[in-house]
């Protein structure tokens, strides 16, 4: 027990735990409200956080494994419930500030307040009455009788009013004990806040005053530049090696880091060193006259060529893929579907009016109304990272690992190509929804989306093209630190080409949304990103750099660079671009300098995937591509529990969003009951000392993935077999 308090952050749990043994946690812990707990064999079972962390428990047997798992899920519900409570309080106290409510409890204390002069008027009357019959019955006579009962008549008015003023009393009391404690909870966080904001106010200030000095020195060097004043560099911070310089000679060649590593790379053949991640001016990829796809400078068989030009020139938007592949033979007609979705109402809006409350909270906590939102659910969003499931298409006819590996970090870039503007929230799935998009006809792919977890959210993606299989796990950790919002993803994608064997994995990096308080919205996305070779092509990796966005460069922004290696470590390609614009590729040549400081000489750069760029006045709809217009478009034949017949989904789209927004608190208030019945259920099964089965998803499974030993929710194969039949027995009701 001691163990298992040690590795869990859990609500119960904590309270019990000092800093002592919190600081004695050497494996990590992973909080017990989102962990995933899954049985693997008769004695094991393992517990995950569903992305960096992994805990493999063995028991001695097979009932204490079971006695484990049901413990840990009750403690697991529990968790939950303490966690939504205290969410449900702040909530009710941080709306307990309007003004409306504000009155109606001055109202209620002013009314218990003239009560009690009322009852103390009374109790004083009386009591003075009670005082005078006492003194009469203390005077000799002889109506003895008479007084006695005038004293009975005046004690009885006295303790009538004696326990109405008690009752004012205890009324009063409970009044401001109630009021007493939420204002005090209301007076802690605005001093909390108050205190954020005066970190905010002074941290931007702090950054006002660097920003201001890095112009004091920018400034001169402007004012003494002549007219070959682009030939000159500015950096962002000094490099911890030794100096050294750009030659200008040198025309079209950058800086690439590859784990601590500078390296240069030529493109014309000869060599030079610099230092820092600068990108040469005249390297910028600004052409506007360019294939949509470019063969490489690889030399590839007739056969495979002839195919690769007909993949160049075809229009992805309507392309067909030819012969019968893995779909069969495909119609010649293609469904006509809508280029759009209908205008964003122009709605006043004010998100730090809602997110000033939320500073350190997971995103995926904050209440927050459909005016945020966009029409899509988190399951349409990642189905957009098909849109140029082309790559995918050109690289499995690559005969060439490292090149093939080129095209598939292309497509992993490709992915964050219309989040640069699309700042709308999307909905977040229930549990058990799921989302279907069948365009083989057109595209050459489908894809079958469920949600699978909903402590932690998340998502598992299954899509299949003619010539490759790609499938992905989605959860993420997500954190509002005042200024921007910080969204970390936590699951691996995968990609597999069949005919060679060759399987690539990789994760994506942090994406950043800046401006929350005041300015546009907008979106950067950085951090490292490894694709790591298996099966086939185990050893081969490419890594991959997104740089942040700076104020100062004169560089594009949006970069993102990287290098390919074989398994002998070996530079293959360089990979350079914006994740917005395009990416162009060149193989490497040759290899120099030292291991510390590798200089490349490279080929000629082929653009290899450029944007598309989004239809007319796409900013009135939500910024959306042609592609997301069309991912909730109305489709007949798909399962119940799909994103399009999600009601609020639906009427948000039509611009109903007062009715949208009373349909997810329907829908979200109905999720919870069914939780809570199946935790009745759990706790009941324990107390009788029998197992309960936890949630299992509906098309997919958990099973151990074979190269990182970690739990992945895979595809079990039978949803389209399922869609022939119109067999939808297995949905549950969630709408």
């Amino acid at each position: 027990m001691t163990f298992f308090r040690k590795m869990f952050s859990c609500v119960p749990w904590q309270s019990e735990m000092n800093q002592a043994e919190m600081s004695h946690t050497c494996r990590g812990t992973i909080s017990l409200h989102g962990a995933l707990i899954h049985t693997v064999d008769s004695c094991t079972f393992v517990i995950s956080n569903g992305g960096t962390q992994s805990f493999h428990i063995k028991t001695a047997n097979e009932v204490e494994r079971q006695s484990w798992v049901t413990a840990l899920e009750l403690a697991k519900a529990k968790a939950i419930r303490a966690m939504e409570s205290e969410e449900d309080e702040e909530t009710e106290t941080a709306h307990a500030v309007p003004s409306e409510e504000l009155n109606v409890v001055l109202k209620e204390i002013a009314i218990r307040l003239e009560n009690l002069r009322t009852c103390y008027d009374l109790i004083t009357k009386h009591g003075a009455a009670l005082q005078r019959a006492l003194s009469d019955l203390e005077t000799p006579g002889d109506d003895i009788a008479i007084k006695t009962k005038t004293v009975n008549e005046r004690a009885t008015l006295f303790r009538i009013t004696s326990n109405a003023m008690i009752n004012v009393c205890t009324e009063y009391l409970k009044t401001a004990e109630n009021q007493g404690q939420k204002w005090s909870k209301m007076l802690q966080q605005e001093r909390g806040h108050r205190q954020r904001l005066e970190e905010m106010v002074e941290q931007l200030a702090k950054q006002q005053r660097h920003l201001e000095q890095q112009a004091h020195r920018i400034i001169p060097n402007v004012a003494s530049s002549t007219s070959d004043d682009e030939d000159n560099e500015f950096y962002d911070a000094q490099s911890t090696t030794s100096p050294t310089f750009v030659s200008p000679q040198i025309d079209d060649s950058f800086i690439l880091k590859y784990q601590n590593r500078s390296c240069f790379i030529d493109r014309t053949g000869s060599s030079s060193e610099t230092e820092g991640d600068e990108l040469n001016n005249k390297s910028e990829i600004n052409s506007t006259e360019v294939k949509q796809v470019t063969k490489s400078v690889t030399v590839i068989p007739e056969e495979e060529k002839s195919v690769s030009e007909i993949v160049e020139t075809m229009d992805e938007t309507d392309r067909v893929i030819l012969g019968n592949g893995r779909f069969g033979k495909k119609s010649s007609t293609l469904r006509q579907r809508r280029t759009a979705v209908p205008n964003k109402p122009n709605y006043p809006l004010n998100l730090w009016s809602i997110m000033k409350n939320c500073i350190g909270k997971e995103l995926s906590k904050i209440p927050m109304p459909v005016n945020f939102n966009e029409p899509l659910s988190m399951l349409q969003r990642l189905t957009e990272d098909y849109e140029y499931a082309n790559l995918l298409d050109i690289a499995a006819k690559c005969t060439d690992p490292c090149e093939q590996l080129a095209y598939v970090a292309a497509f992993t870039i490709s992915s964050y190509s219309t989040t640069a503007n699309r700042t709308g929230k999307p909905f977040n799935p229930l549990l058990g929804e799921t989302y279907e998009c069948d365009r083989t006809d057109d595209l050459g792919w489908r894809v079958i989306a469920e949600q699978v977890s909903h402590h932690p959210p998340m998502a598992a993606i299954h899509c299949e093209g003619n010539e490759w299989t790609c499938w992905q796990e989605f959860t993420m950790t997500s954190k509002f630190r005042g200024k921007y919002l910080q969204i970390t993803p936590l699951g691996s994608s995968n990609v597999e080409f069949p005919a060679s064997g060759n399987k690539y994995t990789w994760r994506k990096v942090t994406t950043t949304v800046q401006n929350i308080i005041v300015g546009k919205l907008w979106v950067d996305h950085t951090g490292e990103m490894e694709i790591l070779g298996a099966n086939k092509a185990s050893g081969i990796k490419c890594h991959l750099t997104y740089i942040p966005y700076s104020y100062f460069s004169r560089d594009a922004q949006r970069r993102v660079k990287g290098l390919i290696m074989n398994e002998k470590n070996e530079a293959k390609w360089v990979l350079n671009g914006i994740w917005d614009n395009k990416i162009e590729i060149a193989p490497v040549i040759s290899t120099s300098g030292s291991e510390n400081s590798p200089v490349y000489k490279t080929g000629s750069y082929n653009i290899i995937w450029s944007r598309r760029l989004p239809p007319p006045n796409s900013e009135k709809s939500y910024n959306f591509t042609v592609l997301a217009s069309q991912l909730n478009e109305p489709e007949e034949g798909v399962a119940p529990t799909d994103s399009r017949k999600r009601p609020d989904q639906r009427l948000m789209e039509e611009a109903k969003w007062d009715l949208s927004n009373k349909e997810k608190v329907r829908l979200e208030e109905k999720q919870r009951t069914k939780r809570r019945e199946r935790e009745a259920e759990a706790e009941k099964a324990a107390k009788e000392g029998r197992p309960y089965p936890p949630y299992e998803p509906i098309w997919f499974k958990k099973q151990q993935d074979d190269n990182t030993e970690n739990l992945v929710h895979v595809y079990k194969g039978d949803y389209w077999e399922s869609k022939k039949r119109n067999d939808w027995s297995k949905c549950p009701d969630i709408f």
